[in-house]
Parts: structure tokens; C-alpha cells; sequence
């Protein structure tokens, strides 16, 4: 008997490493392609063995090419499956009682075992016996299985048993292997994808590498012919049956299949019916269902994303070749509704829509939606997808059957949950489906219902699938972001000279993860580029750059589990490899703004000016919207993700798009003349996004900086809800002007007002005014969800700079103009000094409120005065 003790190894140290080490009775299952793949790691593991002086034994049964190297000493023990299971397996046992503990086993390929036994559930019970038996006798066993040959319950009776499972992928020539399984051990980098090179094993954190690998293997688990053959999976059969035979002569049994699967799995919407007919392919169709957990609908988002890159594979294939693959999974709408019905949401969800207090009963059920379970099945699937992505970060992405159509953004309404990945897989797994359920409980979020309700959606059929992608990027030691992200428009509204070409579109760009640019941050900028003219800044000079340049990183913190964001010279100091040239310029004469890298005096600022203007960036970001909005017949908005490997080679990845929901014309209006400055109300030059506008404005609410600025932060968030109140009371037709300290619909009551956009959406024109603290900005905000739901409803934005040329905001003249406020919300009384409320009707002697805004020339200006 040997000690229990023993030094187990594969042969190879730096799988050694990997795996923390091979334990006493561990069962090692390889998972390959060809018996070709298995044998690279046979050979070192009986080296070692017989090096050491351990007992090796070989089973031999099956007909593939021997396994062992020569030079070595094992006792070698042929045995007979087709002689029936007992005897096959009794034959095992008698050897390994014979040796005892300690010994090394290695058996051929358990795949043939299936052919002898025609049976897959055989082979699963044969593993379930064997493998603890091995197990208490404290032996190191390899075995191989061939990916692609068996069903999913023999797959799963397999994985449950040993203790090691090891996925080995060949793609041009190299050898890449993935942990499925490693008992009782963790790293935080030992389920990744690996690239065994020069006796090197080096986890791949780069995501344009790994989706490009794995997108060319096979995966048994999304194959239909392992699935259960239900109405679901036998369509895509046929469908796929009908793919190989009849893709040339697209036959009218072809055509069938092909609306069928449009139907049953992308949308029934027919504007994105008749787009989806157009650019997909019946193969892109059953690839879709390949990767889909559950049934139904992928949803607006998934759509989006997948036909935006359709289009571009049809319309410019050169260009295709610098999109990053994508490999992501669906969770189908049908998936949802079994939720609902499971979690006892589905009566109270449908009786919303008749249920004037819908927001209050919202509430209890997402409470519910928030601790549901999921069926087994699911479970399983959900499994599947954490093995695939290794310990790559995810985001797991609302993909409702509304969202993202023509006419409904529903932008930032849904949660989208970043998954991290880190962990133990069980720690995975419930992370996971934590994701899962914050999604699902944001349809029943306020704003969401509210959306819906103001677009008379109450009533429609709101199923939310889910969009789970792989996210773009890289590992930076414990931070992962992909170097660049952010948003575009086919249509550019800001137009801030006239040097800009609105139609040729315009991008919101960050370094690191995109949320910094969707997302309206109080404390920070981003940087907004015409791409008709990507060089001109609003900026005057370097110094202004500077100020208003990007300082902080949305990233996904590996070592803590969740996302955040770092300091953009934090990175520059830590990650010398990187190349910070093509994003960012050295200032070497500043502290205040600059970003220091490696300790020394050199400084960095976040311009983006080496990719403007030395790459093809730009030129691409441009054909790629071109294209799209051709396509779409419609406006488009973006979001994507590009990482570089240096300037000349990089991959951007399209994230989503959807129809931008933009009056597609830029106008000027007429010049209002000279006006006299006591009767100027405000004035600025800019920011201004929106329709140009002549109007005469009906109501005005000002909320004075002075006093909001002195406010308790309780007493702030009470400022908040009157907005809503007072900005409802008023007939829909009327033109409101509202004007406000720092930014509208903030987080943080200290950076301006912090109103949900729903408590505001009834303004006209929306007025920030920077005068909280020095350092607060008005953030033109392009790309947000803020910036979409003022696109949405034609609101026109302006800011202003109290103190800078041109830019004026008459106190003295408003305090002049009367204050209904007490009138209007009569428990409001102790807000009167803090709140103005001015219906313009009243005013003396006719006296009009007009706005003349030129968003082309970047002016406008608010004035009382007679329509004569």
C-alpha cells in the first residue's frame, strides 16, 4: 500500500500550477477534439509517474492509436466492453483492489466505450461507479472523452463525478485549454482560457482573442441534436437540415423555414421584420438558437446587435474584418414568463395595466421578482454559459420585446448587471443569477412603468428576454476595460459651429468601460467628437482641454468583485505596457490636470488626439454609422467598444443599435434683433442641444442657486419631488421653461437637482445654470440616457455660464415677475423664497416670456416683451 502522501503531478509544471497541483484521488477528464489532443498530455504525465517511481497502469480497449510513450515501464491491462458492462467493469475493479493506493491509471478514450455498449447513459453509469472507487483509493486517473459525441445527461453524470475537467481547443496549430471543473481549488485566473505555448501556460484576458477562438470550435451543449426533441428544438432541426441541402436555391420550403424562425426567435415587429429579412441569413438564424437558454424572443437590444453587424458583413465585408467578434448568449422571453408564473407575479404583473396605483403594486412584486428561483433546467444551461466564459467578465443586458424598436428606446429604463466573474463556480453561479433576477425586477422599476405609461405600453406585451455578451476588453492586473468605449449618432444635434456637418454624425468617447459615457456622470467629462470635423473642440485653449477632459475610468475591479472606477493616472502609473500615446498627450507643465505615469514628471491628458488623428478610427466609426443609418432608413445610435493592439490594428465591437429617435433637421431661426439688457432674462452661447426655437414660453419655474446652494440635503431632495408636482399641473400644450443650479436629475443633491427625468418631462426648454461650486460644469451629456430622453421629446437644453462673455442670467429681472408658487402646490409655502413659479399670462401691460434659441450658431436668449 502506498502513502497516501505521494507527489502527484501531470508531468507539466505549469499545468501543475494551474491546477494547484494533481491530488490523491483525482479523476482528470480531457475533453478533446482528437485523440491527437489527448496525447500531449498523456505522454509527460506517464514521464513523471515512471520517473518517480510510481506504479503506472494502462487500460487498454479501445481502437485509436496507442497512447503511451516508449522507454518507460506500466503494466498494461487489455480489456474487453464487448463482453457486456458487469464484466468490463468487475475487470477494473480486480486491478485497482490489486494495487491499491497511490497508483497512476490512464485509460483510452471512453467515447469508444458508447460504441460497444450503444448506449450514452452506460458509459455515464460506468464513470459514476468507476470514479469513486479511484477516488477512495487515492489514485491520479486520465481519461478523454470526445466534445461532440454525447448527450447532455452523460455529459453532466460525468462533470458531477470527477473531480478535474479540462476542455482542450486547437485553433492554427496552437493548443489552448480552459478548466471546467477543479475541485476544492481556486485561482482567481484557473477557469480561463490558456494559451500552452514554450512550456508556458498563460491565461488570455483579451476578449477579441478569446471570442476569435472559441467562435471556431464546436460546443456540444448548443447542439439541438442533445436536446430534448421538442416543437422548439425540432424546427431549428429542420431548419438547419434545410440550410445544408437548399442554402443556394433558397427554395420556397427554405423561405418558409426562415420567416419561421424570424418569427419565433427575433422580433414580430414589422419595420425590424422586413430589416431582418433583408441582412440574415437561415444560418445566422439557427446559430441564434444555438446559443439560446430557453425559448422565445431574443429581444429589441439582442436584435440590434445582431443585425447591425449582419448589415456590416453585407455592406462593406472589408470592414467587417475589424469587428470583434461577438459570442454571446440569449435568454429567452418565454424564459421570463415561467419566472413570473413561478415566482406568483404573473396575476398581479397583468392587473397593473388596469391599476391607477400600478406604481405601488410594482413595488411588491418586484420585491418578489427579486428572490424567485429558476427551474432546473435553466440552472443547468446557466451552468453551461459560466464554463464557456471561463472567468471572462460578462454583462448580463435587459432585451425587452419594446426596447430599442422604432419610436421606444426605453433608454436606461431596464438595469443591465455587470458579472465580474471571480469566485468559485458556485459563487459564479450565484452571482449570475442574482443578475438575472435584478433585470427581470427592473421592468417593475418606477421609471420603466412611467416610460410606459406616457407611451400608452401599459397595455402591450412587455416579455423581457436577456442579452448576456462577453465584455470587451482586457485584464490590467486586477482591473479589466477595454481601451476605448462609448456611443454614437448617425445624426450629430449638437452642432456647436458651423464648421460641423450634422448628418456626418458624432461620438461620446471614454477610456475604459462605456458606462462612463451612457451614464451622466456629475463629477467628470467625456470627450464629444464631430465626425465631420473630429479635431475641433468646443474648447478655446489647452488649459480649458485640460479642465474638462476625462479623469476618472469605469472599470471592473477582479480583486473586489464588482464594478467601479480608478483614476485615469492610477492606470498610466501602474500599466507602463500600455501604450497611452494613441489616447492620450503629454503635458509636462501642469499638475493640476495631468496624469503622472511611473512616478517621473511627465503628465497625460485624456484627448484622444493620436486617434483622431493617426489612425482609421474615425474614418470607420463614420462608415459604420453611414451604413447602418442606410440601412435602417433611420438615425441610428451606437454603442460599442474597441481595443487596439496598436494604432494600425485594432477591433471595434458593436454593442447595440437601435433607431435614433431624432427629428433628422438641423435649422436656424431669425435673428431677434437688438434687445435691450434690462429686458434680457437669460443668455447664452452654448451649450445648446435640441430643435432651434422661436417660441413664447408660458411658464417658467426657477429654482435659485443662492438659496438651493445653502439648503439642507434633506430639504434638497424635497425641492426634487415639488419639481415633479409643479411641472404636472400645467396643460401639456404649455411651453415650460425650467431653470435650475448645476444638473438636472442628478445623483448627488451638492451637484444640482436631484428630480427623476419622468418628474421633469413635461418641460420645453431645460436650462442648467453652473453655479453650484467652481469646479460644477453643465455637462452637455451627449449619448446618455439623460441626452435620449431629451432627444425623444424634442426638449431643447441649454447652459449657462453666469460670469463668461455672452452669458447672462437676470435675477434682478425675474424677481420681478411674481411667484403662484403657494397657488399652485399650497403645501409648498415654505419653498416660496427657494422656488419661483411664473405664470407669464399674468404679466403687465401684455408683456410676453419669448425664448429664440439657434442650436447652429450655438446662441439664444430668453426676453420679456410684446409680440409687436
Amino acid at each position: 500500500m502506498t502513502d497516501k502522501t505521494i507527489d502527484m503531478s501531470t508531468g507539466l509544471p505549469e499545468f501543475d500550477s494551474v491546477l494547484q497541483g494533481v491530488r490523491p484521488g483525482d479523476n482528470i477528464v480531457w475533453q478533446v477534439i482528437s485523440i491527437d489532443d489527448y496525447i500531449p498530455f498523456v505522454h509527460p504525465f506517464c514521464k513523471k509517474a515512471f520517473a518517480d517511481g510510481n506504479k503506472l497502469i494502462y487500460f487498454r480497449f479501445a481502437e485509436h492509436p496507442w497512447l503511451l510513450p516508449e522507454n518507460i515501464e506500466y503494466e498494461l491491462y487489455e480489456l474487453h466492453p464487448e463482453n457486456g458492462f458487469e464484466y468490463f467493469i468487475d475487470e477494473i475493479f480486480k486491478v485497482i483492489e490489486k494495487f491499491g493506493k497511490g497508483v497512476f491509471y490512464v485509460f483510452d478514450c471512453l467515447t469508444e466505450l458508447s460504441v460497444d455498449w450503444y448506449s450514452d447513459q452506460m458509459l455515464g453509469n460506468f464513470f459514476r461507479l468507476t470514479c469513486p472507487y479511484l477516488y477512495d483509493y487515492d489514485t491520479a486517473t486520465y481519461f478523454a472523452l470526445l466534445r461532440d459525441h454525447h448527450t447532455t445527461q452523460t455529459i453532466n453524470a460525468i462533470h458531477s463525478t470527477a473531480q478535474v475537467i479540462i476542455d482542450v481547443y486547437r485553433s492554427n496549430e496552437e493548443i489552448y485549454i480552459q478548466p471546467l471543473k477543479v475541485d476544492k481549488r481556486y485561482t482567481p485566473t484557473m477557469y480561463s482560457l490558456h494559451h500552452w505555448k514554450d512550456k508556458e501556460l498563460l491565461p488570455i484576458t483579451k476578449s477579441i482573442i478569446i471570442s476569435k477562438i472559441l467562435n471556431g470550435v464546436s460546443h456540444p451543449w448548443l447542439d439541438f441534436s442533445k436536446s430534448i426533441k421538442d416543437m422548439w428544438i425540432r424546427t431549428f432541426i429542420k431548419a438547419d437540415e434545410i440550410r445544408v441541402t437548399e442554402k443556394q436555391n433558397k427554395s420556397p420550403l427554405y423561405e418558409k423555414y426562415f420567416n419561421r424562425l424570424l418569427r419565433m426567435v427575433v422580433t414580430r415587429e414589422e419595420q425590424l421584420l422586413s430589416l431582418a429579412y433583408s441582412y440574415f441569413e437561415l444560418s445566422d438564424l439557427i446559430d441564434i438558437g444555438k446559443h439560446m437558454i430557453g425559448t422565445g424572443l431574443v429581444g429589441g437590444k439582442a436584435v440590434g446587435m445582431l443585425l447591425s453587424r449582419a448589415i456590416i458583413r453585407k455592406e462593406d465585408p472589408l470592414l467587417q474584418e475589424k469587428i470583434e467578434p461577438h459570442d454571446s448568449f440569449f435568454i429567452g422571453s418565454d424564459v421570463f414568463y415561467t419566472y413570473l408564473i413561478d415566482s406568483g407575479c404573473w396575476w398581479a404583473r397583468w392587473r397593473l395595466r388596469n391599476n391607477s396605483n400600478f406604481i405601488e403594486k410594482a413595488a411588491e412584486i418586484r420585491k418578489k421578482l427579486l428572490t424567485g428561483k429558476f427551474p432546473d433546467d435553466i440552472i443547468e444551461q446557466l451552468k453551461e454559459v459560466l464554463h464557456y466564459f471561463g472567468q471572462s467578465p460578462f454583462i448580463v443586458r435587459s432585451s425587452s420585446l419594446l426596447e430599442d424598436a422604432y419610436g421606444n428606446s426605453f433608454s436606461g429604463k431596464y438595469e443591465s448587471v455587470f458579472c465580474t466573474n471571480q469566485g468559485t463556480p458556485d459563487e459564479r453561479l450565484e452571482a449570475f443569477i442574482s443578475a438575472i433576477r435584478t433585470v427581470y425586477a427592473s421592468t417593475m422599476d418606477e421609471e420603466a412603468l412611467l416610460y410606459r405609461a406616457q407611451r400608452k405600453l401599459l397595455n402591450r406585451d412587455e416579455q423581457m428576454a436577456l442579452l448576456v455578451q462577453r465584455v470587451s476588453g482586457a485584464s490590467y492586473k486586477e482591473s479589466y476595460f477595454p481601451h476605448i468605449a462609448g456611443v454614437g449618432f448617425s445624426f450629430n444635434p449638437y452642432v456647436w459651429s458651423k464648421d460641423i456637418d450634422p448628418k456626418t454624425g458624432v461620438l461620446r468617447l471614454v477610456f475604459g468601460l462605456g458606462t462612463r459615457a451612457v451614464d451622466r456622470h456629475d463629477d467628470d467629462y467625456t470627450r464629444v467628437i464631430s465626425l465631420s470635423n473630429p479635431e475641433k473642440r468646443p474648447e478655446i485653449n489647452f488649459d480649458e482641454v485640460k479642465k474638462y477632459a476625462q479623469r476618472k475610468v469605469d472599470i471592473l475591479d477582479l480583486k473586489n468583485n464588482k464594478q467601479t472606477y480608478v483614476y485615469f493616472h492610477d492606470i498610466a502609473k501602474t500599466n507602463a505596457d500600455l501604450d497611452f500615446t494613441i489616447f492620450a498627450t503629454h503635458d509636462a507643465g501642469s499638475h493640476d490636470f495631468g496624469y503622472s505615469t511611473q512616478g517621473n514628471s511627465d503628465y497625460w491628458v485624456l484627448t484622444f488626439n493620436e486617434l483622431l488623428s493617426h489612425t482609421e478610427f474615425i474614418p470607420d466609426m463614420q462608415k459604420v454609422l453611414t451604413i447602418l443609418e442606410k440601412s435602417y432608413r433611420y438615425p441610428v445610435d451606437i454603442e460599442f467598444a474597441a481595443n487596439f493592439i496598436d494604432k494600425n490594428t485594432y477591433k471595434i465591437n458593436l454593442l447595440q443599435c437601435r433607431p435614433f429617435q431624432v427629428k433628422k433637421e438641423i435649422h436656424t431661426v431669425e435673428d431677434p434683433g437688438e434687445i435691450k439688457d434690462e429686458d434680457v432674462i437669460l443668455k447664452t452661447k452654448g451649450p445648446i442641444i435640441g430643435p432651434s426655437t422661436q417660441i413664447i414660453i408660458d411658464r417658467i419655474i426657477y429654482v435659485k442657486p443662492e438659496a438651493y446652494g445653502i439648503l439642507p440635503m434633506t430639504d434638497r431632495y424635497s425641492i426634487a419631488r415639488l419639481m415633479g408636482q409643479l411641472m404636472h399641473r400645467e396643460d401639456k400644450s404649455k411651453n415650460i421653461l425650467l431653470i435650475g443650479p448645476g444638473r438636472w436629475c442628478t445623483s448627488s443633491p451638492s451637484l444640482g437637482v436631484t428630480t427623476k427625468f419622468q418628474e421633469i418631462n413635461t418641460a420645453t426648454v431645460l436650462c442648467e445654470i453652473a453655479e453650484m461650486h467652481d469646479q460644477l460644469i453643465p455637462d452637455v451629456s451627449l449619448g446618455t440616457h439623460f441626452f435620449n430622453d431629451l432627444v425623444e421629446l424634442d426638449m431643447l437644453y441649454i447652459a449657462i455660464y453666469p460670469g463668461q462673455q455672452e452669458n447672462i442670467i437676470n435675477k434682478k429681472l425675474l424677481a420681478t415677475m411674481g411667484n403662484d408658487l403657494e397657488i399652485q402646490v399650497p403645501e409648498s409655502k415654505k419653498y416660496a423664497s427657494i422656488v419661483q413659479s411664473i405664470d407669464c399670462s399674468r404679466l403687465p401691460n401684455n408683456m410676453k416670456i419669448f425664448i429664440n434659441a439657434n442650436t447652429v450658431e450655438q446662441k439664444a436668449v430668453c426676453f420679456i416683451g410684446t409680440e409687436d
